[in-house]
């Protein structure tokens, strides 16, 4: 596999870029044309409602044709540098600097968007030359494949792009360390940080998580805020890295959000992803005792269950409004990954920016406010990849940088990111006989 993609690799970096950009146009379209089949697979594999699995696969087109047309005009540009511009140097040295492809990219995606995620990594590392190993995440791998078969549909070159299917815990090793691996770019949890200790002298573009806060200030926007709260905390099941995972509400106004939130989450639809409900079962067993295990530890140390007490049926949770969570409840620093959404009482902004900083996760955070200038400091003051302001956190425009501080991650994505992040520098010196000056 790595083998062939090298050789493989090497005929691709020798393709013009405007023939990569053809071929990256050609899975597009085909992806269109087959969004239906790798949508129903979203549904049955990983429980993602049926309009939501069918929009991440014509997103996914849209971010390969985007990242098509950036990587030509991104990726055709380079550098020439004169010599003389630095201190003791005459102009008799040109430098001219370009962007060469790393080699062999392996790609992680995680279960939640196995296939927009995976499509992230695969078109600015295809475009920029590379050769991708793709390791699918274990739910979510059958959508991944079908995907995959767009890429070969449309004339990829044999061995520049293959599949790693197994459990993580069995091959992550193998092909995480693995000597021909020339980057890792992988979306997930923890993992990502053991992988990072031992992957040795390989760039890493990694997003591994999040604790997103949610500060509404004492002159939001109250039915704004609780629109967003809900959208941004139980879309998918809460089981985004951007969703929203804990609102830190100004005392003054908690009571009033709190019971706005909480009749939009008593709307929430809840059953199976092919009836489009909004609420559907979470990925695993395991994933739904763990945020038991969060629920019932909050309840002990004195938080309120706003919206009905605990129901679940199997890996099937019912939406869960938390209020009165205190800092020494394991829901306010721990990211849930479900349908559960706590709320803590602050009596001050700044009070609400320092829980914000003070846990291990920084990827993104939003505020709600009136006052621009409030928004500004606040999110000047938030120490977290992005801030949202009158919104709740997201992933996109998929052009957007996209990072993440602290243990949320390394590197930045976002496709005109991304494609940077797919090349190496390369300078080449010409050596003149002589100073030559333009126009001298």
């Amino acid at each position: 596999m790595f083998e062939s993609a090298k050789v493989a690799q090497k005929a691709w970096a020798r393709t013009p870029l405007y023939k990569r950009a053809e071929v990256l146009h050609k899975v597009a379209a085909l992806m269109r044309e087959h969004a239906q089949p790798i949508a129903d697979c979203l549904v049955k594999e990983v429980a993602k409602p049926a309009k939501d699995s069918l929009t991440e696969v014509i997103r996914s087109a849209d971010l390969i044709d985007y990242t098509a047309e950036e990587g030509v005009r991104f990726l055709g540009e380079g550098q020439l540098l004169n010599a003389d511009s630095f201190p003791g140097n005459a102009r008799n040295k040109l430098c001219l600097v370009s962007k060469v492809p790393l080699g062999v990219v392996l790609a992680i995606p995680p279960f939640n968007y196995p296939v927009n995620l995976a499509v992230s990594k695969l078109a600015p590392a295809l475009m920029a030359g590379n050769a991708v190993v793709l390791k699918p995440p274990t739910q979510g791998a059958v959508a991944g494949i079908h995907m995959v078969q767009c890429f070969h549909a449309a004339g990829l070159p044999a061995g520049l792009l293959s599949v790693a299917t197994g459990r993580g815990a069995e091959i992550g090793d193998f092909l995480t360390t693995h000597p021909d691996v020339n980057c890792i770019s992988f979306t997930g949890g923890d993992t990502g940080i053991a992988i990072a200790k031992k992957a040795g002298m390989v760039p890493l573009q990694m997003e591994l998580g999040g604790k997103d806060v949610c500060i509404v200030c004492e002159d939001a926007d109250l039915e704004l805020a609780a629109k967003h709260i809900i959208k941004g905390g139980f879309s998918y099941s809460g089981q985004r890295c951007t969703a929203v995972k804990l609102v830190l509400a100004h005392a003054a106004v908690a009571d009033r959000l709190v019971a706005a939130v909480a009749a939009g989450v008593a709307k929430l639809s809840v059953g199976r992803p092919e009836d489009d409900c909004d609420i559907t079962p979470v990925v695993s067993e395991g994933s739904a005792n763990f945020i038991e295990g969060l629920a019932m530890d909050a309840k002990a140390k004195g938080a309120k269950f706003v919206t009905g007490e605990w129901r679940r049926e199997g890996n099937l949770i019912w939406p869960l409004l938390l209020d009165h969570v205190t800092a020494d409840m394991r829901l306010a620093w721990e990211e849930p990954f479900g349908p559960v959404l706590p709320v803590m009482r602050v009596p001050s902004v700044e009070l609400a920016v320092e829980h914000c900083n003070k846990s291990k996760y920084g990827l993104q955070g939003c505020v709600f406010t009136r006052d621009i200038n409030s928004a500004i400091r606040i999110s000047d003051a938030m120490e977290t990849g992005t801030v949202q302001v009158n919104s709740a956190p997201a992933r996109g425009p998929d052009h957007f940088p996209f990072q993440g501080f602290r243990d949320s991650g390394i590197g930045s994505q976002g496709i005109r990111n991304s494609l940077g992040m797919m090349v190496k520098t390369k300078s080449t010196v010409i050596n003149l006989d002589k100073e030559s000056y333009t126009m001298g």
